[in-house]
């Protein structure tokens, strides 16, 4: 299952409040903010979806992720390697690093947790 680019937009302000009732969320999105009925759609779908669930509070619904936000993004990297780079981890390694105008310093960030990862894979 998959979230629209607005679930996943609503989705990155529940993950980064953690919880949160229709007007937290309503608070966060700049102006012109989306309708209160809107807003209530994406939160039916997000939760039939299975992504975010909530308590309710009389007639108040309190809202929390279920997914980690780290789960959904591990997920859509693995896809998308999967997809269009031939399952291949270094050609999207070698795509990433070539096309999206590093610095030299960004390089050299990404090799140090390479490098990382490495050692730990190696113990």
């Amino acid at each position: 299952m998959q979230l629209s680019k607005a679930e996943e937009q609503l989705m990155k302000y529940l993950w980064k409040l953690e919880k949160a009732f229709m007007k937290d969320l309503l608070d966060t999105f700049p102006e012109p903010k989306p309708a209160t009925t809107t807003v209530a759609t994406l939160l039916k779908r997000m939760t039939d979806k299975g992504f975010i669930d909530y308590t309710l509070y009389g007639k108040s619904r309190e809202y929390y992720p279920l997914v980690k936000k780290t789960d959904y993004f591990s997920k859509h990297v693995n896809g998308l390697i999967k997809n269009f780079f031939n399952d291949s981890a270094s050609q999207f390694a070698s795509f990433f690093t070539s096309e999206t105008n590093l610095s030299t310093s960004e390089l050299e960030e990404l090799k140090k947790i390479v490098d990382q990862e490495l050692l730990k894979k190696q113990k």
